[in-house]
């Protein structure tokens, strides 16, 4: 089926088939003619197959006619990541080339003030990640009241970084009219009763099975352990014919770590994650795009999103967390109908993590062996970050070396490592000055300091003014002074209670 067969606009045909696509995919086909006529919709299908399209082509189209008002976007489309909201403005750029449509991003990691310039003009499309949607809202910078189109985008990723409570609250700022089209690679129960609740008797478009692979991708597991992870990964990149190949990590350090092993293996690696800021990622990304790097070390920030063409390989440096981020990531490969390649390195500590992708899929990974050949370090080259993920003795810590210098003679010392005990029993050499007496006085020994007992036993001593100069004083003081009973204190007994009771 062509494109011209979906109704789209001779504008919209020019600039589709100026991107070099002439037969649109299975979730296009099915998604497309539905959205014209007006229907809310809901679209599962797995990454890769070209959900964005499905809905940017319709809308170009249903939003060619009217006007946009300040503050007030014509439509909303809501993205987890600021990448995926980039992809999508691309998208816009791309087959809207034609007609005069106003967009605007509103993503974290740019100012506000370049934002509200946007919004003082009136966009009609406006991309947006829930949180500085709704930052924007609080400031009073953005009226929702007048969205026609709303698009919740990778519903299973927003549920998954905590987003749908704010997705509701922002269902909730829209006009009940509206239409809504919600897309996802997988349909799990909370999202199924945000559609319930949100959703206007939208039509379900499924062109997979929920949480199925891409065929076009070939994927294998390769068994290793921890110490031995980096080496092989390395070897595969150089056996592979990894043109532009993504590794995924679970976490931010180490993608930073294994990025820089990479790049000390002299391989032309790049990295990006949470924790950048968002021009190096977008700038990191361009040269990723450009083929100035032909890695890319990342993190979950792009296992969605990232459309870059021909990425031949995925490597999961890491099982997944989340099984249903493993879909997503190898969906990076496999794109617009080619073939791809999947490979994860599990260590035995990821077994069950493995059995929950495969349970999830329904479809065991095939196991790949590499013959036992281990890659080696380039010579000369030391990998800090490889020692640090080395296991660790005792508490954590190596036991320092321990080493004392023995001045012989004054023409010659010789460095020589001794235990603790004997170098503290040790005296300093003759006409030589110990450790100790060389150390500033602000740092001095401890047998210079007042003990702590000492000094409290001297703090508890009698002024001298109170003292009794001798001992006959103080016999002559208590001879003098009437004895004191319990009870009355030092006074004594008072002299009423000393005279002798008469009888009457």
């Amino acid at each position: 089926m062509p494109f011209s067969d979906l109704h789209l606009s001779d504008a919209l045909l020019k600039a589709v088939a100026d991107s070099g696509y002439d037969e649109p995919t299975a979730i296009q086909a099915a998604a497309i003619p539905p959205v014209l006529m007006g229907k809310d919709l809901i679209g599962v299908a797995q990454t890769g197959t070209g959900k964005t399209a499905s809905f940017v082509l319709p809308m170009i189209d249903i939003l060619a006619e009217g006007r946009s008002r300040a503050r007030m976007p014509r439509s909303l489309i809501l993205e987890p990541t600021r990448e995926l909201a980039a992809q999508v403005a691309e998208n816009f750029e791309k087959y809207g080339k034609y007609h005069k449509l106003s967009m605007a991003l509103l993503i974290g990691g740019v100012a506000f003030g370049d934002q509200d310039k946007a919004l003082e003009k009136g966009v009609d499309v406006l991309i947006a990640t829930p949180g500085r949607l709704m930052d924007q809202h609080a400031r009073g910078k953005i009226l929702l009241s007048g969205v026609d189109v709303l698009v919740i985008d990778e519903a299973d990723r927003m549920l998954d970084m905590g987003f749908i409570p704010d997705v509701e609250k922002i269902c909730t700022l829209i006009k009940a009219d509206r239409q809504t089209l919600l897309f996802s690679a997988t349909m799990p129960p909370p999202i199924k009763k945000l559609a319930d609740r949100f959703m206007n008797n939208p039509k379900m478009v499924e062109v997979s099975r929920p949480a199925t692979t891409n065929k076009d991708i070939a994927q294998s597991v390769v068994m290793t352990d921890s110490r031995h992870k980096r080496d092989v990964l390395k070897e595969l990149i150089r056996s592979e014919d990894v043109q532009t190949g993504i590794i995924f990590c679970n976490r931010k350090t180490t993608v930073r770590d294994l990025a820089t092993s990479l790049k000390r293996s002299r391989m032309k690696a790049g990295q990006i994650h949470g924790d950048m800021e968002q021009s190096d990622r977008i700038k990191e990304l361009d040269r990723f795009k450009a083929g100035d790097i032909n890695i890319l070390v990342a993190s979950d920030v792009a296992a969605r999103g990232l459309d870059v063409k021909g990425v031949s390989h995925v490597f999961n440096f890491d099982v997944p967390w989340h099984p249903d981020d493993y879909v997503h990531r190898i969906g990076r490969t496999g794109r617009a109908g080619k073939k791809g390649v999947a490979i994860t390195l599990v260590t035995p500590e990821d077994a069950e993590a493995l059995a929950q992708i495969e349970k999830l899929t329904g479809q065991k990974v095939p196991r790949r062996e590499l013959g036992g050949h281990e890659a080696a370090e380039p010579e000369g080259v030391a990998d800090a970050s490889d020692a640090r993920e080395a296991p660790a003795r005792g508490r954590g810590r190596r036991p320092r070396a321990e080493k004392a210098v023995v001045a012989a003679s004054d023409e010659a010392d010789v460095a020589v490592e001794r235990p603790r005990e004997a170098r503290s029993q040790e005296q300093p050499a003759r006409g030589g000055r110990s450790r100790r007496e060389e150390r500033p006085k602000e740092d001095a020994p401890r047998e210079e300091r007042p003990r702590r007992e000492e000094r409290s036993r001297r703090d508890e001593r009698p002024r001298r003014d109170e003292r009794p100069r001798d001992d006959r004083q103080r016999r002559d003081r208590d001879e003098r002074e009437p004895a004191s009973a319990p009870g009355f204190g030092e006074e004594g007994i008072p002299a009423f209670l000393l005279v002798k009771a008469t009888r009457s």
